[in-house]
C-alpha cells in the first residue's frame, strides 16, 4: 500500500465485542449481540484519522488458529497469508480481548505475537471490571512488549478517542515490532526439530513462527489441513510426527493433543503474573447470571419455560398487533380509494389501485407482526439468553446427529433462512453443516408469518382454552413446532445416510446476561423492518403487476373477461385437480404459484384477484372477501377453519422461496442440495396437507 494507505484488522475470540468496536470506529451499525457467532465473514470499511487512509477489517471470531468451522477457519488461512507475504500484513491488529475472561482471551493473541505485528490491545468491557483493579497495564504491555493497551467499554464508548490516537501513532511509528511470544523451550526444541526442519525448508518465515506452527502441528493433526501447506509438506511433517510419537513414552504420548496449550497457559500466566494479575473468580455479574441460570436453564423446567416465552411472543402477536395493523390496514385502503377517486377511468388506475396498492399493501399491513416477533427475537439474543437455549438443546441436538452450533444457524431461520444458512459457518462438521442447511428452511420464518396471520385471524375464533391459553397464539406456536419438530426428525434421517467427515466437540463461552442496548436494539429493528419492506417493494410489487396482466386479461370487446378465464385463472383451474384433494381451489393455486419467489407472497396474490374480481368503487378489505366467498358449483365457502389449517401446513413444509436457494447453491457449491430440498419439500408439504384436510373430513370438520 502506499505511504497514505493503511489496514488495520480487528481479531479477537467470539463475543468479545469486536464488531461493536468496528462500528464505533467506523460509524457503521454491523449486527452485535450477546452471542458468539454473529460475524460469519470478514466487514470492511474505509476511514480517515488525520489525512490517512485507513482500511479497517473486523474479522470473524475465534479461539485459536486450530478452529475448524468455515469462518474461523478463514481467519485462520489469513494469518497464513500474513506469514507467507509481509505485503499481505496488515500494519496494525486491533486485538479485543474480554477482560472478564482475560486468560482464556490472550490464548489467541499469544499465536499473533510471533508474527511481529504491532498490537494494540483492548482491554474491552472494562465496564465491568476496571482492568487497574486486577492488574498493572504498563507492566503487562511492558511484558507482551506490544504497541498499546487500552482500557475499553464498548457499550459506554470508553476509550475510542485513545484508540484512534493510537492507531495514529503506531502509523506514525518507524520502529519495527518486536513482540514477546512463546519460547520453545531446549527439550521440547530437540523433540520437534525433525518438524521444524521440514518447515525451515518450505516456508520463507521467521525462526519464531516456524517453532509456533511446528508446536501446533505436533499437538494436532488437523492443523495441517489449511491449504497453506502444500501436499509434499503434509505428508512429510505428518511422517515426522508419527516418527516422534512413536519414539516417545506412552505417558507422555497421552499428553501431546493438550502440549500447545499447557505451554501456551503456562506462557501467558506467567505474564499475567508479572503483570500483578489478580484474577477475580466470582465476578459480581457472572454470579448473577449463575443463579439466574439456575432457573432459567434447569435441565427439567427449562426447556418448559422456553416453550412458554415462545408462546408468550406468538400470543402477543395478536394481541399487540391488531391495533396498529387495523390502523395500517385504514391507510391502505384510504390510499387506494383516493387513487381509484382522483385518476380517470383506465387501466392505468385499474393497475395502481388494484394491482400495485391491493398487492403491496397486503402485506404491509403484516408489518406489526414482524416488527413484534423481531423485537422478540433482538431482545432475546442481546440479553445472552439464546446462548442458554444452545447449551440447555446440545444434548437434544446430538439425539437428532447435530450439536449444540446448529441451534444458532435454526433461531435465525425463525427470522430468515438465509442468515441462517451463512451462520451456518460456525459449524466445524461439514456432515452436521450440510444436514442444519438442508431442514433450516422447515423453520417457520418471518415470510410465513403474514400467511399464518392472515389465515388465524380470520378463521380461528379468538376463543380461550381452559380460560388462560387462546386459541389464536395456541394454533400459532403448533405451526412454529410443526416445522421444528420436523426438522429435527429429518435431521435424524439425513444423519444417516451422509457420511461423517469429523466429530467435533462443542466449546462455547457463555456470556454474562446483559441488559439489551436500546439504541443497537433499534437500529436492528429499523433494518429488518426495511429489509421486509423492501422486499415488498421489490419482489411483491413485480409480482403485483405481472399477476394483475394476468387476472385482468384477456378482453372481450374492450370488456375484462371473468377472473376465471383469465390468464391466471386458466393456469389456476390446470393445477386446480392436483391440489383439490388438499382443500384448495384455483384462486388458492394461482397463490401458490406465485409465491415461488417469497411465501407471503400468496397473500398480495389473492388481495389482488379478491380487488380485481371486486367491480365496486372501495378496496376490498382481504379477510372479509375470503370469508364471503362461496363456491357456485358447490355453494359452500372456499375458505373454512380445515382450509386455512390445510394451507397454513402447505406453507409450513413448501418449498417457496427462491433467495433460499440461491443461497443454499453458493453455500454448497453445487446445485444438486438445492434441488433435493426443492423435491422433499414440496413432497412433504403436499403429503402433510393431503393428511390433514383429509383426516378432518374424515372426523366431521368441512
Amino acid at each position: 500500500m502506499s505511504k497514505n494507505n493503511f489496514k488495520f484488522s480487528i481479531l479477537g475470540n467470539p463475543n468479545s465485542g469486536k464488531s461493536a468496536v468496528f462500528n464505533l470506529i467506523t460509524g457503521l451499525n454491523q449486527k452485535v449481540s450477546n452471542y458468539p457467532g454473529i460475524t460469519v465473514e470478514k466487514h470492511s470499511s474505509l476511514i480517515s484519522l488525520e489525512n490517512k487512509n485507513i482500511s479497517i477489517d473486523d474479522y470473524p471470531g475465534t479461539y485459536s488458529t486450530k478452529s475448524q468451522s468455515i469462518d474461523e477457519a478463514a481467519v485462520r488461512d489469513t494469518v497464513f497469508k500474513w506469514i507467507e507475504s509481509k505485503e499481505l500484513r496488515p500494519d496494525g491488529i486491533i486485538y479485543v480481548a474480554d477482560i472478564t475472561n482475560l486468560r482464556r482471551n490472550l490464548y489467541f493473541f499469544s499465536q499473533l505475537l510471533p508474527l511481529n505485528i504491532p498490537i494494540i490491545l483492548l482491554l474491552n468491557m472494562s465496564d465491568l471490571i476496571n482492568p487497574a483493579d486486577i492488574l498493572s497495564i504498563e507492566k503487562l504491555k511492558k511484558e507482551f512488549k506490544i504497541f498499546d493497551i487500552i482500557s475499553f467499554s464498548a457499550l459506554k464508548k470508553q476509550g475510542l478517542k485513545e484508540l484512534r490516537r493510537s492507531m495514529v501513532d503506531l502509523l506514525s511509528n518507524e520502529s519495527k515490532s518486536k513482540n514477546t511470544f512463546l519460547s520453545l523451550s531446549s527439550e521440547n526444541r530437540k523433540l520437534l526439530k525433525p518438524i521444524i526442519g521440514i518447515l525451515k525448508k518450505s516456508i520463507d518465515a521467521s525462526k519464531e513462527v516456524i517453532e509456533d506452527l511446528s508446536l501446533s502441528i505436533f499437538s494436532s493433526e488437523s492443523f495441517c489441513k489449511s491449504s497453506f501447506f502444500s501436499n509434499s509438506i503434509k505428508d512429510k511433517v505428518l511422517k515426522e510426527r508419527k516418527n516422534i510419537l512413536s519414539k516417545i513414552s506412552t505417558n507422555m504420548s497421552k499428553t501431546i493433543n493438550t502440549l500447545e496449550s499447557d505451554l501456551r497457559y503456562g506462557f501467558i500466566d506467567e505474564i499475567l503474573f508479572n503483570s500483578n494479575f489478580k484474577e477475580k473468580n466470582q465476578i459480581e455479574d457472572k454470579t448473577k447470571s449463575e443463579k439466574i441460570d439456575k432457573f432459567l436453564t434447569h435441565p427439567v423446567f427449562g426447556p418448559f419455560l422456553y416453550i412458554g416465552i415462545l408462546y408468550f411472543i406468538f400470543q402477543s402477536i395478536f394481541t399487540f398487533a391488531s391495533i396498529p395493523m387495523d390502523f395500517i390496514d385504514g391507510i391502505v385502503s384510504s390510499f387506494g380509494n383516493f387513487v381509484y377517486d382522483s385518476l380517470p377511468n383506465s387501466l392505468f388506475r385499474d393497475l395502481i389501485v388494484d394491482g400495485i396498492i391491493a398487492g403491496v399493501g397486503g402485506i404491509v399491513i403484516f408489518l406489526p407482526q414482524i416488527i413484534i416477533l423481531m423485537l422478540f427475537m433482538i431482545v432475546l439474543e442481546d440479553t445472552g439468553y439464546m446462548t442458554r437455549v444452545t447449551f440447555m438443546t446440545d444434548k437434544y441436538m446430538r439425539m437428532i446427529g447435530l450439536h449444540g452450533k446448529s441451534i444458532l444457524p435454526i433461531m435465525s431461520g425463525y427470522a430468515c433462512a438465509i442468515p441462517g444458512i451463512i451462520s451456518s459457518r460456525t459449524i466445524d462438521s461439514w456432515k452436521e453443516r450440510l444436514v442444519t442447511i438442508l431442514v433450516l428452511p422447515l423453520i417457520s420464518c418471518s415470510a410465513r408469518l403474514p400467511v399464518y396471520v392472515l389465515m388465524i385471524s380470520a378463521f380461528i375464533p379468538q376463543i380461550y382454552i381452559y380460560d388462560f391459553i387462546g386459541l389464536q397464539g395456541f394454533v400459532m406456536v403448533c405451526m412454529y413446532f410443526l416445522g421444528t419438530i420436523t426438522a429435527f426428525i429429518l435431521a435424524k434421517v439425513f444423519s444417516k445416510f451422509l457420511s461423517e467427515k469429523s466429530n467435533p466437540s462443542f466449546i462455547m463461552e457463555i456470556p454474562p446476561y446483559r441488559l439489551p442496548i436500546l439504541k443497537s436494539v433499534l437500529k436492528q429493528l429499523i433494518n429488518r423492518s426495511k429489509l421486509f419492506l423492501v422486499n415488498a417493494g421489490k419482489i411483491i410489487m413485480l409480482i403485483s403487476i405481472i399477476l394483475w396482466f394476468l387476472v385482468s386479461f384477456p378482453k372481450h370487446n374492450g370488456e375484462s373477461v371473468s377472473i376465471k378465464d383469465s390468464y391466471a385463472g386458466k393456469v389456476g383451474q390446470l393445477i386446480e385437480p392436483v391440489i383439490k384433494p388438499l382443500g384448495f381451489d384455483w384462486k388458492i393455486g394461482i397463490g401458490l404459484i406465485t409465491s415461488f419467489a417469497a411465501r407471503e407472497v400468496v397473500v398480495s396474490t389473492l388481495s389482488t384477484i379478491y380487488n380485481v374480481e371486486d367491480d365496486g368503487e372501495n378496496m376490498v378489505n382481504l379477510k372479509e372477501a375470503m370469508k364471503n366467498d362461496i363456491n357456485p358449483e358447490t355453494g359452500k365457502n372456499v375458505f373454512t377453519p380445515l382450509v386455512a389449517i390445510s394451507i397454513m401446513v402447505f406453507y409450513v413444509y413448501a418449498a417457496q422461496c427462491v433467495a433460499t436457494f440461491a443461497i443454499v447453491k453458493t453455500e454448497t457449491n453445487t446445485w444438486k442440495w438445492p434441488i433435493f430440498m426443492i423435491a422433499y419439500m414440496t413432497l412433504l408439504a403436499y403429503v402433510m396437507s393431503f393428511l390433514v384436510y383429509n383426516f378432518g373430513r374424515y372426523f366431521g370438520y368441512s
